[in-house]
């Protein structure tokens, strides 16, 4: 089930990468095909689990053999994390103490997001990917935080130029209210990881 923020959060973000993208013209190194920033795991909230199912029961009716290509992938990755899972590897959720903090700064660095199909180098679930995925690339000032670009992008630009570039985006507000919304949905708080949020 769709969530009411979902719509406007999306509309912002892309919004603000449309004008991120536009600044930093030839300087930005994402295409199509330009994966590297889909390998190592991150966590996501609930607002994403949800987008991320309903992505997934989209692609079923649309595409069925892709769909299982990507149920097969995150039940795969799940299995692969095992025992090392830094948290509940029933639930999916990552562990919050210090201990699992720790173990998670390491965690599976070079696999590949069950999203990903590895045949094309493009995101099975492109149009409901996480916010993490929505927001990474050109020069991005999330919720005032610093500027983080991808590492293939602004080859040669220093960093005054690539502040010139900078969009700001503010979505902390807008983020939480849908996070309440996802857990109310889901029935879990707390963040996870692509391959739990897919298996299907």
């Amino acid at each position: 089930m769709p969530l009411p923020h979902n719509h406007e959060l999306i509309q912002i973000v892309d919004a603000a990468m449309a004008e991120a993208l536009r600044k930093g013209g030839s300087w930005v190194a994402c295409r199509a095909g330009c994966c590297e920033c889909c390998m190592g795991v991150f966590p996501i909230g609930q607002a994403d689990v949800v987008r991320l199912r309903e992505g997934m029961r989209s692609l079923s009716q649309s595409d069925p053999a892709r769909a299982a290509r990507v149920s097969e992938r995150a039940a795969a990755a799940v299995e692969l994390y095992g025992a090392d899972f830094p948290g509940d590897p029933a639930t999916g959720l990552l562990g919050t103490d210090p201990a699992s903090e720790e173990r998670f700064e390491s965690f599976r660095d070079d696999e590949p997001c069950p999203a990903l199909d590895p045949a094309t180098g493009t995101c099975d679930l492109y149009e409901w990917r996480p916010m993490t995925c929505r927001t990474f690339g050109p020069a991005i000032r999330l919720n005032h935080d610093s500027v983080d670009v991808c590492e293939l992008c602004y080859q040669g630009a220093g960093d005054e130029q690539i502040l010139e570039c900078e969009v700001e985006l503010e979505t902390a507000a807008l983020e939480s209210a849908l996070e309440d919304e996802a857990a109310a949905s889901t029935g879990q708080t707390g963040q996870t990881l692509v391959a739990f949020a897919l298996r299907w």
